[in-house]
């Protein structure tokens, strides 16, 4: 995943920047960067972002840099931003999506005589990929289009020019873009709340595919948006932060809305639940709408430790990545002691963390754990934001289940038999899942109800990697 940044203002823009791009540092946790346009020209920095937090390392560049207009963002990936040279001159570029054809789109470059300078983790660095997609066409609207239409996955864009900064929301607005502006100038990012610290009001929210050029002095639009929208369910369900909102719905609020709608399938079912907790942070406003509509108390019976660790520094190694979000939870014995809880996460995707909580509820002497995650099983690899960049969907624990109760890979009718939460197969895949984690009931919440938590038009959300449906 990632999150992207920009301003541009009558004076320095730098403390803008600074502030605005640290604010989408849980979207990613590799690589930061910032690049700032002024009377110097063009300045940029980059670090990685692994062992310290953003504002730690680019404390020092914000007292060296210095210009009107800038773009920054946070990665899980490839360095970034980019400043490329050109027939379109130079500017600077940030990305975020997934390219799936990398490689065609490779070879086709290459044959046609370009070359690739960045190398990300032994591959091409996927900004400089768009850069040089960009650079196929003549002018930078026409490329940006080319780019997104020649990539298979999403693709959203910020260009900062001498000119002004190009911001490209994907075609099928699957990643969010809002502008925000106050007297001094203008802003645009992932994150909506990212700006409104800054002294930023809401401007809009760019439609699907939608170009537009923004100045110190305002915001234009270059080209139309798409009547088309499929922005991702999973920013509401795990992705955004509490305080965001997308399509004018807010995440905390989505959350709850889902706690809710779970108690409601829970209603008459026999349940010793005596506290609903949710695993911080994500699962928090899910299990306050799940007690409330229950009226079964909420609690906190672990804590997430946050002064050393205010954000996820996560090591490529997912055992070691299993170990520190492990390491982060603490319990309160006295609140897990002989209790039945019922625990809601935002979703289970490969399963390991979950069932290690669960054991180390175990420990601390819980009598039952009911496990109520808050989007339906994961049954599909993300094709369009870097969910994650397992090439397996084994890695997947409902498809791990389906594949043994199948004996191996299976046709897509009955996989969609197995996402049907009416079917005997969804039920027989989830008495497996609640054996091998350990739970003592297992729900997940249904993708209608979630669908309904959202509030808008089914038509316009993504929801792949629960149903396979693009």
């Amino acid at each position: 995943m990632g999150g992207i940044f920009a301003t541009a203002q009558k004076e320095d823009c730098i403390f803008d920047l600074y502030f605005g791009t640290d604010y989408h540092s849980h979207l990613g946790t590799r690589r930061a960067g910032m690049v700032v346009y002024g009377k110097k020209g063009f300045n940029r920095a980059i670090h990685n972002i692994e062992s310290a937090p953003f504002r730690t390392k680019f404390d020092k560049d914000t007292h060296e840099m210095e210009g009107y207009m800038g773009i920054g963002c946070i990665s899980d990936y490839e360095p970034q931003p980019l400043i490329v040279r050109s027939h379109h001159g130079t500017y600077a570029i940030t990305t975020v999506g997934k390219i799936n054809n990398t490689e065609k789109l490779t070879e086709q470059i290459i044959k046609n005589g370009s070359h690739f300078m960045e190398l990300s983790g032994g591959t091409i660095n996927a900004t400089e990929l768009v850069a040089t997609l960009i650079n196929q066409k003549d002018n930078i609207i026409e490329g940006i289009q080319y780019a997104q239409d020649q990539i298979d996955g999403s693709m959203s864009i910020m260009l900062l020019t001498p000119q002004g900064v190009y911001c490209a929301r994907d075609k099928m607005g699957r990643t969010p873009i809002v502008l925000g502006q106050k007297e001094e100038g203008y802003c645009a990012s992932f994150e909506s709340f990212a700006y409104l610290n800054l002294g930023y009001t809401d401007l809009r929210e760019l439609g699907p595919g939608e170009i537009v050029i923004m100045t110190p002095d305002g915001v234009q639009t270059l080209a139309k948006p798409g009547s088309r929208m499929r922005i991702c369910t999973f920013l509401w369900v795990y992705y955004g932060y509490p305080s965001s909102v997308y399509e004018g719905v807010s995440v905390e609020q989505m959350r709850y809305n889902c706690g809710a709608k779970m108690a409601e399938r829970d209603k008459g079912k026999e349940m010793d639940a005596d506290i609903v907790a949710g695993v911080p942070d994500s699962g928090t406003a899910h299990a306050v709408g799940y007690a409330n509509a229950s009226g079964i108390p909420f609690s906190r019976p672990f804590i997430k430790y946050t002064p050393t660790w205010p954000r996820s520094f996560m090591p490529t190694i997912q055992t070691k990545r299993d170990l520190i979000a492990k390491m982060k939870l603490l319990p309160v014995h006295e609140l897990i002691d002989g209790h039945s809880i019922l625990l809601i996460d935002d979703s289970i995707v490969r399963g390991t963390q979950l069932r290690e909580t669960t054991e180390f509820l175990y420990k601390s002497c819980a009598k039952a754990v009911h496990v109520r995650p808050a989007c339906p099983p994961i049954m599909f690899g993300c094709k369009y934001i870097n969910f994650s960049r397992s090439n397996s969907e084994m890695d997947l624990i409902a498809r791990r289940v389906v594949s043994k109760e199948e004996g191996g890979d299976v046709d897509r009718t009955i996989l969609e038999d197995y996402c049907n939460p009416d079917s005997d197969r969804y039920h027989k895949m989830l008495d497996e899942i609640k054996k091998q984690m350990g739970f003592t009931t297992l729900a997940f919440n249904r993708l209608d109800d979630m669908i309904s938590a959202v509030g808008i038009d089914r038509s316009k959300l993504c929801t792949y990697c629960w149903d396979g449906q693009e």
